[in-house]
């Protein structure tokens, strides 16, 4: 049996930017998740555009995940705290 557990979840709507920030982390010690967190971390428009988001859906097979407007690329994961830090900043950089 897995355990898991939501460690952060908001969403956030920023009406006046038409933005809105989705964050889901959630410790876990499922095997499909070698580095111990399932994440999906989202900024965007209201109208569906992705500015920025980071993701590790499909962690075997795919790693870790940068999802922008121009594309995916896989990124290099450290520690959850170091994620966070970073897409809190370039969500600042994107309003």
């Amino acid at each position: 049996m897995e355990d898991a557990e939501v460690v952060i979840e908001y969403t956030d709507y920023d009406e006046e930017e038409r933005t809105v920030e989705s964050v889901t982390v959630v410790e876990t010690d499922d095997d499909e998740y070698p580095c111990g967190w399932k994440y999906r971390l989202h900024y965007g428009t209201v109208d569906g555009e992705t500015l920025v988001r980071y993701d590790n859906s499909h962690e075997r097979q795919k790693g870790h995940e940068k999802h922008t407007s121009d594309g995916t690329d896989e990124i290099e994961f450290s520690t959850m705290e170091n994620l966070l830090r970073r897409f809190h900043r370039e969500v600042e950089n994107l309003k």
